[in-house]
């Protein structure tokens, strides 16, 4: 049985690399990936994360307000996850489940373009979308707040009982922050780690975001990463240029 792992350009966003890294690179203005990664499992085709909204390379205030400023977005609409599925020979009518690492505007922008999947969520993430006060604060209801079926897990979930996809609860960025870990035959075992470590002086030297909505509880999640980085996981973080520079992309899948 083969599964292969794909990564997707969902955009790319410019902002302070201090936002990630308190005390170091202060003021400094990075570009950043937005990651999209598409898992073909023989039971279905899942997708990680959406990205951003294809509106936000054109109409970023419209979408996102000042979060534009803070965020500043330096892609089109051509860098992101519908117009990458075509190129690597897929629409969006063939994805069966979109895997929702958290419901920020750039992780979930694009969900909409899914009308046959179902998202899989945390459900103290989707009760933290829901909740009004969120709206604005990464959370957008343009981005997520769709007539799609909704999957709510809690504790870590086998997506397909045979081990090769499990979900990873990972609080601290967000309050229902998701990773996923993909086995793959060749590469091994590779953890999308989304937002829980966002670039890698995180998980090397514990630097603890300024955007983290509970520190203490990120400080656990950032454990939980490094058991699985100690058995020999690649990890993946959500946001490290860096990093991003290196991974194969779009066809040319891990396996």
């Amino acid at each position: 049985m083969s599964v292969r792992l794909h990564v997707l350009s969902g955009g790319r966003l410019r902002s302070d690399k201090g936002l990630f890294t308190p005390g170091r690179d202060e003021g400094v203005r990075e570009a950043a990936p937005v990651a999209c990664f598409l898992i073909r499992h023989p039971q279905a085709l899942a997708l990680f994360d959406t990205g951003c909204h294809p509106d936000v390379a054109t109409e970023p205030f419209k979408r996102w307000g000042g979060l534009a400023k803070a965020f500043q977005p330096e892609f089109t609409p051509e860098e992101t996850v519908v117009p990458e599925l075509g190129r690597v020979g897929l629409s969006p009518d063939d994805v069966d489940l979109v895997l929702c690492s958290h419901l920020h505007m750039d992780h979930c922008g694009a969900n909409a373009f899914f009308p046959r999947a179902t998202c899989v969520v945390h459900a103290r993430e989707l009760a933290t979308a829901r909740d009004p006060k969120s709206e604005g604060r990464g959370y957008f209801r343009a981005d997520w707040d769709h007539a799609l079926p909704w999957r709510e897990v809690e504790g870590e979930q086998d997506l397909f009982g045979d081990g090769r996809v499990v979900l990873v609860p990972a609080p601290g960025h967000t309050p229902g922050t998701l990773m996923a870990a993909v086995a793959l035959d060749r590469t091994g075992t590779v953890l999308l780690a989304s937002d829980a470590v966002i670039v890698r002086e995180n998980l090397d030297e514990e630097l603890v975001p300024r955007n983290t909505w509970d520190a203490e509880v990120w400080r656990r999640s950032v454990a939980e990463v490094r058991r699985w980085q100690a058995r020999g996981a690649l990890v993946v973080f959500g946001h490290d240029a860096r990093q991003w520079a290196g991974l194969r992309k779009g066809p040319d899948a891990y396996d």
